[in-house]
C-alpha cells in the first residue's frame, strides 16, 4: 500500500467531514475530498511524520474549501440538510450553521480541524499557519461563541423533552 493509499484509508472520512462542514453541500464535499486526494497523489506524500504528513493533507483540503467557496459566493447558496429525527434536529443543524458561520473564519477552521478531524492543536497550528498558544485560545474561544450562540436553541428543546443524539462532532 502507498503512502497516498494509506492516507486515503485513514483520513477520507475525516477529510470529507470537514470539507463539509466548511461548503455545507455534501455533493460538493464529495468532489473536492475526491480533489484532495487526487492531488496528493499527484504532488506524492512528503517525507515526514504521519503528524506532519496529516497536517499537510488537512491543509491541502482546507485551501480547496475556501477557494471554492470564494469561487460560488457570487451564486445564491443552498445547503442540504441531513434530517435524521425530525423537526429538532433540522432546526439544530441549521441554528450550527448559522453559528459556525458567524465566527471569524480562522476560528471556525480550527474548531472544525479539532473537533471533526480530530487533529492535535500542532497540527492545527500548522495547518492554519498560528502557534499552539493561538490555536488553544482561539479553540477555547470559538467554543464560548458556539455554547452563547446554541443556548437558546438547545434550552428550547431541553424545556419540550427534546432528547438530542449526537451522531456527529458536531
Amino acid at each position: 500500500m502507498t503512502d497516498a493509499d494509506r492516507l486515503f484509508t485513514e483520513h477520507r472520512d475525516g477529510v470529507f467531514r470537514y470539507v463539509r462542514r466548511i461548503v455545507g453541500q455534501p455533493e460538493a464535499a464529495r468532489d473536492l475530498t475526491q480533489e484532495v486526494f487526487l492531488r496528493v497523489s499527484r504532488a506524492g506524500v512528503p517525507d515526514t511524520a504521519n503528524e506532519g504528513r496529516r497536517a499537510w493533507l488537512f491543509r491541502i483540503a482546507r485551501n480547496l474549501a475556501l477557494n471554492h467557496l470564494r469561487d460560488h459566493r457570487r451564486q445564491p447558496a443552498t445547503v442540504e440538510i441531513e434530517d435524521r429525527s425530525g423537526p429538532a434536529t433540522q432546526e439544530l443543524s441549521t441554528a450550527l450553521r448559522q453559528a459556525l458561520a458567524a465566527l471569524p473564519e480562522i476560528d471556525r477552521d480550527i474548531f472544525l480541524l479539532r473537533e471533526l478531524a480530530g487533529l492535535p492543536y500542532d497540527e492545527i497550528g500548522s495547518t492554519c499557519g498560528v502557534t499552539t498558544d493561538a490555536v488553544r485560545s482561539r479553540l477555547h474561544r470559538a467554543r464560548q461563541q458556539l455554547r452563547q450562540a446554541l443556548g437558546p436553541t438547545l434550552d428550547v428543546h431541553r424545556q419540550r423533552g427534546v432528547r438530542l443524539a449526537r451522531t456527529e462532532p458536531w
